[in-house]
């Protein structure tokens, strides 16, 4: 599961100022464990320095494309996005773990749905696969975009974009939001606020024909369109969401412990379970996250944003007691059914078990 396997890179586009789409070839022993669900994304490792970081970033490719390719933003001090954009070349070969993430719904061609989608920026990237994939698999379902940045020149697949609108006409409908650039309707410039979720959906959304809505972008947005999407009468089981970036700066590394608590030794025994194999280790009850306990202890364990966001390092608590402290990537049903994210995995009981197999 934690297993990389080396990437080719056969294509680097420049798709705007400041983000490239980077395509991808595995090997042929690996091309089965890098087929994927349109939605997902890859974690990506590299060393910086002599310290290893991890990034994930989302696929971009329909499914029946024939190709992988993701899309990377540089961010302003990210030094895995400066180097894609600024660094990378064709040829190279970059360590990636198999296709992950659950922002997808299972496409029934039959049917004849009505899927929505809130994109900010670089969020575009994961929706762009779905809208790809659900124009070609379901071909009587219609999806309608809204997708917010601060000017044209950053608006990232805008071509590729006006051409899945000219081949699936009356399919597929796009409304751009710019933040800083005027437009001929008032309601398309500025920033996505309730305010204009309101009259969006009185005028050009109906949300009672909406079956599924994906939002993808920074923390506040999504909060709002999600809020604003239940105000209109859509479920939490309609509404899926992928976090690109979160507001909160993530678990605090060390809790307060009092001298008298670390004296005693409080300690848990934690067996974690990995690729079928399983190994125990203990380690102090002091705010410490199992998974980095585990790395500690020499486990390969998953991971990439560390922060709460992803899901990479999604594990299943089968005996114990823990607490879950930042959590923007699991549904409520898979918290009920045990599953935490490791990184955000605090122990309370003297022994955990945990497996990442599950």
């Amino acid at each position: 599961m934690a297993r990389f396997h080396p990437l080719e890179v056969t294509d680097i586009r420049k798709e705007t100022r400041d983000a490239v789409v980077v395509t991808l070839k595995p090997r042929e022993e690996d091309r089965a464990a890098f087929a994927f669900t349109q939605g997902q994304y890859l974690t990506f490792r590299r060393e910086f320095d002599g310290d290893e970081l991890r990034r994930s970033y989302s696929i971009c490719t329909g499914l029946d494309e024939g190709c992988l390719k993701v899309g990377i933003k540089r961010v302003d001090g990210g030094a895995f996005s400066t180097w894609a954009n600024e660094e990378l070349k064709v040829g190279e070969v970059l360590d990636a773990m198999p296709p992950q993430g659950r922002f997808f719904t299972a496409l029934e061609p039959d049917k004849a749905r009505h899927y929505l989608g809130f994109a900010g920026g670089s969020g575009i990237t994961p929706v762009l696969s779905i809208i790809k994939t659900v124009l070609s698999r379901e071909p009587r379902s219609s999806f309608t975009l809204v997708y917010a940045n601060r000017q044209v020149g950053s608006i990232m697949f805008r071509e590729e974009l006006e051409d899945l609108k000219n081949l699936h006409l009356g399919r597929f409908s796009v409304i751009h939001v710019l933040e800083t650039e005027g437009q001929e309707i008032d309601l398309f410039s500025g920033r996505i606020d309730a305010g204009k979720l309101e009259t969006l959906f009185r005028l050009w959304i109906d949300a009672e024909s909406v079956d599924t809505a994906f939002i993808c972008g920074p923390e506040p947005m999504m909060l709002t369109i999600a809020e604003s999407l239940r105000s209109h009468g859509l479920t939490d089981r309609q509404i899926k969401f992928e976090l690109f970036a979160s507001s909160q700066p993530g678990r605090a590394k060390k809790r307060a412990v009092s001298e008298k608590s670390a004296a005693a030794g409080n300690s848990c025994e934690v067996s974690v379970t990995l690729d079928g194999a399983t190994r125990t280790f203990r380690m102090p009850k002091d705010g410490t996250a199992i998974l980095d306990a585990a790395i500690g202890n020499d486990i390969d364990a998953p991971y990439s944003c560390k922060s709460g966001v992803c899901s990479t390092c999604r594990a299943r608590v089968l005996e114990g007691e823990v607490e879950m402290e930042i959590n923007h990537a699991l549904e409520d049903y898979e918290v009920r059914a045990g599953y935490v994210l490791s990184c955000q995995c605090i122990p309370l009981s003297d022994k955990v078990v945990l497996s990442y197999d599950e």
